[in-house]
């Protein structure tokens, strides 16, 4: 990690190009209701992966209000993004926004909660990709439902694996923080052990875990 990470981020943010109108709403929308979205230089650092290996197929796991699925379809063309979401206002959200992007055509969002709705992504799958962004205490369940979905070669995702970096503290006050971070160690130490999978996390946005399946 670098010295002056908040300094080094703020500029990195500065720097990233103007979003449209629609996604500045989207963001503020998230501020104001602690909607849980990525971080921008997290969110560019994404994107910029899946452009580089274009893939046609993602299945995201937490859609929120629709706005990493949104993203992702702006800047993949052609690509048919399946997420899913369990929370009711949300979901409605996510729908309204995703059509005011125009980008129907390209995402469907399956409602329900993704520890049970498993056997519905088999229609759609495999995919090229799997993006994990959902409640953070079930990654390793998460994971372990839908990686049969994605197929060889293919890229799995999770965001938020350092969680503000306190997987990296030893004494945290908070105990939820504290029970939170010690499920994303196990978590990230499952993932890095994992021997169908290679594996390497990067330190942007809240953490970013990149797991190529063998």
């Amino acid at each position: 990690m670098l010295p002056n990470d908040d300094k080094i981020d703020a500029y990195i943010t500065s720097l990233i190009s103007e979003r449209n109108e629609l996604l500045i709403e989207m963001e503020q929308l998230a501020k104001e209701q602690q909607v849980p979205i990525m971080e921008l230089v997290g969110i560019e650092t994404l994107l910029q992966l899946l452009r580089m290996k274009q893939p046609k197929s993602i299945l995201e796991i937490g859609t929120a209000i629709g706005y990493s699925a949104i993203r992702m379809a702006q800047a993949i063309d052609g690509v048919k993004i399946v997420t899913i979401e369990r929370d009711e206002p949300r979901y409605n959200q996510a729908l309204g926004f995703i059509e005011r992007a125009n980008v129907s055509d390209q995402i469907e969002i399956i409602f329900g909660d993704a520890l049970h709705v498993g056997e519905q992504l088999e229609l759609y799958a495999p995919f090229d990709v799997l993006f994990i962004d959902a409640a953070k205490g079930q990654y390793e369940k998460f994971f372990q439902i839908y990686e049969p979905l994605v197929r060889s070669g293919g890229l799995i995702i999770s965001d938020n694996v350092l969680f503000r970096g306190l997987v990296a503290e030893e004494n945290i006050d908070n105990k939820n923080h504290a029970s939170m971070a010690k499920k994303l160690r196990r978590y990230t130490e499952w993932l890095m052990k994992n021997e169908h999978f290679t594996t390497s996390i990067l330190p942007v946005g809240d953490g970013i875990a990149l797991s190529i399946k063998k």
